[in-house]
């Protein structure tokens, strides 16, 4: 069984929406192992979109079309529908009442233009949900089938989670299956060298047929490796999953930050409370991203003493006990580190500090960043250099302190 999502709206293309519902759609047709092979956009004009949907469902068994259900002219999904099932559009009499007790409830008179969708293409028929007055359609074509559903995902979902999944499943009949996904988050290796060292496995995967391996980048985030199985059940798609887990996680070793889809900060924090640790962060060019990223998990509290965003030399000087001089020093780093240790009562500081930008500091390199870690009695300080603008050095100055965090921590 496969199935192909079409989303519908200008603003689509113009990028004023960004199509979360298309990524939505698609991780549940996964999880309810029916293949989605394509996933197209096209604006609101009728011949593309009638071209649009003909293509799909020459390729395809079904075809979910999201948006273009609403009351204006330019809502021409159910018109697309209908020229490619080749009936014409009537008006049902039990939606229009629907319709119209919605705008009575609320103490207001339907417009002339919510008629619009009471309209169905003959021989389709109504979702039961609705939580709005955009009906959801099923709309038979032949032995493949067509769905609408409305672009508002509040809308949307439940109709995908209530109509379209069973009927998919039951259309599906013997040949429904379970696909799973389990994500290797990884950090400090290229793209390019991951899959050189995975390439032997892929080959094999290849042959077996077991799963298939794809490499996410994720900018500032890492490289992700996302491992996909699809099986007859869930318990044999886990049992594969697993093993695949475990045994690129083996290959690729010490890059590997997260089996399960976790943030570097989200490990940092369980490394820190498993060992019983407490920490405090001083912030120089990253200016408190590394405390914000560690103080938004649940628990943070037990584990996060505090922070000093020491972005001006004399703060540094003055708080931290920093000696005077060059502040974009390995010196200064772990200065930084043993000092906001101190002054918050933490088992564990962290310190950033360097050059985000041309602007900043006559003489230093963009890009160049010192880290530092106060752990175990001693500090331990490297230099850094970064790639990208201001923003993307401050990022990857965020995460590449927590991975020396990290590593650390494994080391203990």
């Amino acid at each position: 069984m496969r199935c192909e999502v079409v989303a519908i709206g200008t603003e689509l293309l113009l990028g004023q929406i960004v199509d979360t519902n298309s990524s939505w759609i698609g991780e549940q047709l996964a999880l309810a192992g029916i293949d989605c092979h394509h996933q197209v956009k096209v604006g609101d004009n009728l011949p593309r979109i009638v071209a649009a949907l003909r293509q799909a469902l020459d390729r395809s068994d079904a075809v979910i079309c999201c948006g273009g259900l609403g009351p204006t002219q330019d809502d021409l999904t159910r018109y697309a529908i209908a020229e490619v099932m080749g009936v014409d559009l009537l008006l049902d009499d039990t939606l229009a009442d629907r319709i119209a007790t919605m705008f009575s409830s609320r103490g207001r008179e339907m417009p002339a233009n919510n008629y619009r969708q009471a309209e169905m293409p003959e021989g389709s028929w109504a979702m039961a949900q609705q939580p709005g007055t955009a009906a959801g359609l099923v709309c038979p074509v032949g032995d493949k089938v067509i769905y609408a559903v409305p672009g508002v995902p509040s809308e949307m979902r439940p109709m995908v989670i209530g109509t379209i999944l069973p009927d998919l499943r039951q259309r599906a009949g013997e040949d429904a299956s379970v696909i799973r996904s389990r994500t290797v988050r990884t950090w400090g290796w290229a793209e390019s060298k991951l899959a050189e060292v995975l390439a032997p496995h892929m080959e094999e995967l290849d042959r077996t047929g077991h799963a298939t391996v794809a490499f996410l980048a994720s900018g500032w985030e890492g490289i992700k490796v996302r491992v996909t199985v699809k099986a007859a059940t869930e318990a044999d798609a886990d049992a594969v999953l697993n093993d695949e887990v475990r045994a690129i996680a083996a290959i690729i070793g010490d890059p590997v930050f997260s089996t399960r889809d976790e943030p570097m900060e989200k490990v940092v924090l369980d490394l820190l409370a498993d060992a019983g640790l407490t920490v405090a962060v001083a912030e120089s060019l990253t200016g408190g991203l590394v405390a914000a990223r560690l103080t938004q998990w649940p628990g943070a509290s037990e584990v996060v003493r505090g922070g000093v965003v020491s972005y001006a030399s004399e703060v540094k000087f003055d708080l931290l006990d920093v000696p005077v001089g060059p502040v974009v020093t390995e010196a200064t780093a772990a200065a930084m580190a043993q000092g906001v240790a101190r002054r918050l009562g933490a088992d564990v500081g962290v310190a950033t500090t360097g050059v985000a930008g041309p602007d900043e500091l006559e003489g230093e390199t963009p890009g160049t960043v010192c880290l530092a870690l106060w752990i175990d009695g001693a500090a331990e300080a490297f230099t850094v250099h970064l790639p990208g603008d201001r923003e993307q050095v401050r990022q990857f100055s965020v995460i590449t302190a927590l991975d020396l965090l990290r590593r650390r921590l494994g080391a203990r």
